[in-house]
């Protein structure tokens, strides 16, 4: 009888886990589709017809370049959409309410949800890439790099929790649909449009530079950068210090608002 009460609380954490994934998947053409469209378009807008005229140190192709940050972009934004869209669906169906009593821990609850936002953000930013790699074969007649794996998948799986869990916080957070909207509109996208997706550090105003350099989202985008072409413009210790801290403060962040926030429909 122990064991079994030992076993249920992580049955219970797997079963919100595939809740997450099933919900997502109803609407996989809104949840991956989209996403690739929106990919496509910003590779033949910025990669393919300006893509010529940028030129880059080292010699990488702006093409190259875009790709990794777009990857990122697909992975941060779906993991934050995600975990919020489930939280506030919830609050609308009144299922929300159900994780109080569920034997599970505020822990557990963070850690499936972000898990599940993770999934659909690596999903989407596996996507991208495939995408940007029939782009760059057509183009320039090879494949993109992978010239460190393990920083690629490091800096993947950490920016998308981070920002799952910034989407929790968000979520339980906001008490009206204004207020979700204007986070994602006036603070997400800008971090994530300023964060180096489209351009280098490099050719920012040196005013601008250090600036910059306070957006943690630039570091996810340099990880995974080095990851694929092995260049960023940033110290690649640095970039792992930023990014473990800032997936330890939307941890601490989401788990807050877990405990405080709204569970019911504005």
């Amino acid at each position: 009888m122990r064991e079994q009460i030992k076993l249920h609380p992580w049955n219970s954490f797997v079963t919100l886990y595939e809740r997450e994934m099933k919900r997502f998947l109803k609407v996989i053409f809104q949840s991956v589709f989209t996403p690739l469209i929106n990919s496509a378009l910003y590779l033949l807008i910025f990669g393919v017809s300006l893509g010529s005229s940028i030129q880059l140190e080292g010699g990488t192709s702006y093409l190259a370049f875009l790709i990794p940050g777009l990857v990122m972009m697909g992975v941060l934004n779906n993991a934050f959409q995600n975990s919020s869209s489930s939280i506030v669906s919830g609050k609308f169906s009144g299922d929300l309410e159900d994780l109080k009593v569920v034997p599970l821990t505020p822990q557990m609850i963070i850690w499936a949800m972000a898990i599940g936002g993770l999934t659909r953000g690596l999903l989407v930013g596996l996507v991208t890439y495939l995408v940007g790699a029939a782009f760059m074969l057509v183009a320039e007649g090879h494949l993109p790099p992978v010239a460190h794996p393990l920083a690629l998948l490091f800096f993947l799986t950490v920016g998308g929790l981070a920002f799952a869990k910034l989407g929790i916080a968000v979520a339980f957070w906001a008490r009206t649909f204004e207020q979700m909207s204007a986070v994602g509109s006036f603070v997400l996208l800008p971090l994530i449009y300023l964060g180096g997706v489209f351009f280098s550090m490099n050719g920012l105003h040196p005013f601008w530079q250090p600036v910059a350099h306070f957006n943690p989202v630039l570091y996810f985008i340099n990880g995974v950068r080095y990851g694929l072409l092995g260049v960023s413009d940033v110290d690649m210790m640095t970039a792992t210090l930023v990014s473990v801290a800032s997936l330890i403060f939307f941890h601490l962040l989401g788990l807050r608002t877990l405990k405080t926030g709204s569970y019911t429909r504005w």
